[in-house]
Parts: structure tokens; sequence; C-alpha cells
């Protein structure tokens, strides 16, 4: 996944400077790519303004730096629109945020278009979980060092059992939010979600 798709995306909702963007990637987008540095972002937006997928105006700021706002081309747009409603191919891990960068955008994308990318995504799980979960995860060590098998075996049954959870739910979550838009066609009103309860480790 590449910061540029993150970044014209997030011009194409609204025309930012390099430090609202940066902003961003410091709050909802850090749930969508790690720990991504201010000269990222700024040699991303030189790249693309190179290729001619965004341009800039410089505002004025008596008494302070001058302000690049960034906004998307048209060949931006259908470079941006090509990689959100194109081939989708799930990564051999679920958690990768692939998906997630592309649903973040799903207001560019018709309900359609939207549903086929929850389908590849759920049938690509669910058939990982027919073939991986019951598989043989026994394995022979041969160490010279000091090893606990019983801890090693305690704690991969427990990554185990954490990750079929995690996977679950989220092949639960994905087919909820197909039943959702397969219940409100194009043009339909969509309904609204219960608020989120919190707990411990959950995002804010």
């Amino acid at each position: 996944m590449k910061l540029e798709n993150v970044l014209l995306g997030v011009l194409l909702r609204h025309p930012s400077t390099g430090y609202e963007l940066k902003k961003f990637m410091d709050t909802h987008g850090r749930f969508l790519r790690s720990n991504t540095q201010m000269s990222q972002v700024y040699r991303a937006l030189a790249g693309m303004e190179d290729r001619g997928w965004v341009s800039h105006t410089v505002e004025s700021r008596p008494g302070a730096t001058d302000a690049k706002t960034y906004r998307v081309t048209e060949e931006g747009s259908t470079i941006f629109l090509d990689w959100l409603t194109g081939p989708y191919t799930p990564p051999t891990r679920f958690e990768d945020p692939d998906l997630g960068v592309r649903i973040t955008f799903a207001g560019f994308m018709t309900r359609e278009q939207l549903l086929h990318l929850l389908d590849v995504e759920i049938e690509a799980r669910q058939h990982e979980i027919a073939l991986y979960r019951n598989r043989d995860r026994r394995s022979e060590v041969e160490t010279s060092i000091p090893f606990d098998p019983e801890l090693a075996e305690l704690v991969a049954e427990w990554q185990h059992q954490g990750g079929a959870q995690s996977k679950d739910a989220h092949v639960a979550r994905c087919i909820a939010l197909r039943s959702l838009l397969l219940d409100a066609p194009e043009g339909a009103p969509l309904p609204s979600l219960p608020p989120l309860a919190t707990g411990i480790g959950a995002e804010l």
C-alpha cells in the first residue's frame, strides 16, 4: 500500500497543506499506515507533482512561512480511482492495511463496487480459514541453547487462538457491512450504526 494512494484520497476530500496531511497521518491515518514522517509526506507530494498528479498554490502568510496548498489534478484523480476501484488481491495477512485503506475512501466508490471488494475479501479469508485453521502446527526444535518447550507451546497456542478470533471477527464485520449494503441499494438511505463501546485496548 503506497503512501501516495492515501494522500491522493485525503487531498480529493479536501485540498491540504503538507502540515495538514502530516497531522492527518498522525491521527486518523495512523490506523492506515505506521509511523509516517513529515519528510515522507513532502517527498511523496514532490513525486506526485512531478508526475502531474497534484499541483499547489502558495498562500502568503505575513510573519510566517508561506503555505503550499496541494490539490489533485484530473490525472491524479484518474490514478486514484483506477487504484481504488481496480483489482484487489487480499494480502496474506488480513491485518495488513490494504482493505482498510480502500474502505476509508468508500465515499468515492459506488455501493456495487464496495460490495465487490467485500466479496473478494470475505471469500479469500474464508478460504484461508478452511485451509489453515486446523493445520498441523507442530515443529521440531533442535537447539544448543536453553529452550523451554512448554512456554513455547503455550505462547504459540495463545497466538493461534488470538489470531483465529481476530480473523473470525474481521470476516464477521465484513459480512455485516455487506448485509447493510445489500439492504440499501444505490440511492437508498443507509442505516446508522450503534455507538462504539470503548474498553481496554480500544482505538480512540
